[in-house]
C-alpha cells in the first residue's frame, strides 16, 4: 500500500498519468500529488556550462532542449534563474568634456 510522502496518509487514489506515462497518485487527506518511484535526473555543471554557451548563439530554446536532451520546461526555468542573477543597475560614468583648441 502506498503512503503519502507529505502526510504519510493512506487514502491514496489514482489521478491520471504524467507526461512519460507513469501513474500519478493523489492523497485525499492533504491533496498532494505524487508518483510512486520518482526518477530525478541531475544535470551536471558541465552540461549547464555547455547550455550557457549555446544560449549565447541565439539558438531557439526548443533546439537547445533537443540537443542537450533536457526538457523545455527545465530549460526555461534555468534561463529565468540565470536572468534573475544579472544585476539590474546600470553604471554610467560621465565623460569629461574636451575643450577644442579651435573653439577658443
Amino acid at each position: 500500500m502506498l503512503n503519502c510522502p507529505q502526510c504519510n496518509g493512506q487514502q491514496i487514489v489514482k489521478n491520471g498519468h504524467i507526461h512519460n506515462g507513469k501513474q500519478r497518485f493523489k492523497c485525499q487527506d492533504c491533496g498532494r500529488q505524487f508518483i510512486e518511484n520518482p526518477t530525478k535526473i541531475v544535470i551536471s555543471d558541465e552540461k549547464k556550462a555547455w547550455i550557457d554557451r549555446l544560449l549565447l548563439e541565439r539558438i531557439a530554446l526548443a533546439g537547445i532542449a533537443r540537443v542537450a536532451q533536457v526538457s523545455e520546461k527545465w530549460l526555461q526555468d534555468y534561463v529565468n534563474a540565470r536572468y534573475a542573477e544579472v544585476p539590474r543597475q546600470v553604471h554610467i560614468s560621465a565623460k569629461k568634456k574636451q575643450v577644442n583648441a579651435a573653439s577658443r
